[in-house]
């Protein structure tokens, strides 16, 4: 069965996902190379089995369902290989898993949706095949690709990543290790944390505004500074909890992305975060503490060795929660601010993994 999707983006053309015909294999195997060419392993040699492996659309139709994205004059775009367990492409997949190979996008439509597309249309592609979970692997220097997975809902997988290696790299000695995902398809019911979407920017800005607002006496300009999300995304990672049967966004939280940090409180070896916040219906669901386990795991898989964050002095909701997880207090590093007038000592949690 033939799924088909579409989308608008940045360039003047509407793109659509659908099945690749026979005549197009040849034109995807092209758009493979070339993708991967561009990307930050494009430097290192390939071996034989890997370039047929990029070449060799057909077979990878033959394994399961080749999708292109296509503009309305059919110029492909973009494509994903959804591949069975079985399928002599896989390298991942169980069984009761599909899995995603060789998803590429055009270099000169990167960022414009066109990835976002075909991850949301390989989800639905995999339904059809009745299986429980989604699974992909990607370079850990593929920076943007795993945004756009973890966007989509996909958890990152790290007990699952030591099995995994390129054979069909040249040398596998200079291919790290890659970083594993998978999206269960059981999906209809529960709660899942997932990246910030960008029309979402606005919704989120509310939640955190109102969940702030609605137990504490704060100035404009902090207020501000919380609804000020878009920047934040951009430079950060800002995280939602959604809750599966409505769409409904019941909470937020707010990380640096590998490598950096989003406050001047965490030192080398840390990780920080801020602006947790729970929508206020939402209370009592458990939200706050998932977050927060989310940037524990967050920890856990960057190599860190402590989880560090502020919290004014009257968030005794949050303190008690923190507590409850094994944060204790740092008091050799609270920080004092000036909020208007005010003068606020704010207090420090760690927590050493």
């Amino acid at each position: 069965m033939s799924r088909t999707a579409k989308t608008s983006v940045s360039h003047p053309a509407t793109v659509t996902v659908r099945h690749a015909e026979p005549s197009e294999f040849e034109a995807v195997g092209e758009l493979t190379e070339r993708a991967f060419a561009a990307g930050p392993y494009g430097h290192l040699e390939r071996s034989r089995e890997r370039q047929e492996l990029e070449r060799d659309a057909g077979a990878r139709a033959r394994s399961g369902a080749l999708l292109v994205a296509v503009t309305a004059d059919d110029r492909i775009v973009g494509s994903s290989s959804l591949l069975r367990a079985d399928a002599p492409q896989s390298r991942l997949a169980r069984q009761d898993e599909a899995e995603v190979r060789l998803l590429v996008v055009d270099p000169n439509l990167q960022g414009s949706g066109v990835g976002e597309l075909l991850v949301a249309v390989s989800i639905e592609e995999a339904r059809l095949w009745r299986v429980g979970a989604v699974v992909l692997d990607t370079g850990s220097l593929n920076h943007g690709a795993q945004r756009l997975y973890l966007r989509a809902g996909f958890q990152r997988v790290t007990a699952r990543e030591v099995t995994i290696a390129d054979d069909t790299a040249a040398d596998p000695a200079l291919q790290p290790v890659p970083f594993v995902y998978s999206y269960s398809l059981d999906d209809r019911e529960g709660i899942r944390v997932r990246l910030i979407r960008a029309h979402e920017h606005g919704a989120v800005a509310e939640l955190a505004a109102t969940a702030n607002s609605h137990d504490y006496d704060l100035s404009d300009d902090y207020l501000a500074s919380v609804r000020d999300i878009a920047p934040r995304a951009r430079e950060h990672e800002v995280w939602v909890a959604e809750d599966l049967a409505s769409g409904t966004l019941l909470g937020t939280v707010a990380t640096p992305r590998p490598g950096g940090h989003i406050s001047d409180l965490a030192e080398a070896g840390e990780i920080d975060f801020r602006l947790l916040a729970v929508a206020p219906p939402a209370r009592g669901r458990g939200i706050g503490e998932l977050l927060t386990r989310h940037v524990i795991e967050l920890a856990i898989q960057r190599g860190l060795r402590r989880v560090v964050m502020n919290s004014g002095p009257q968030m005794l909701a949050a303190h008690r929660l923190y507590a409850r997880l094994g944060f204790t207090l740092l008091p050799d590093r609270f920080v004092e601010i000036t909020d208007g007038t005010e003068s606020i000592t704010l207090l420090t949690f760690g927590l050493d993994l």
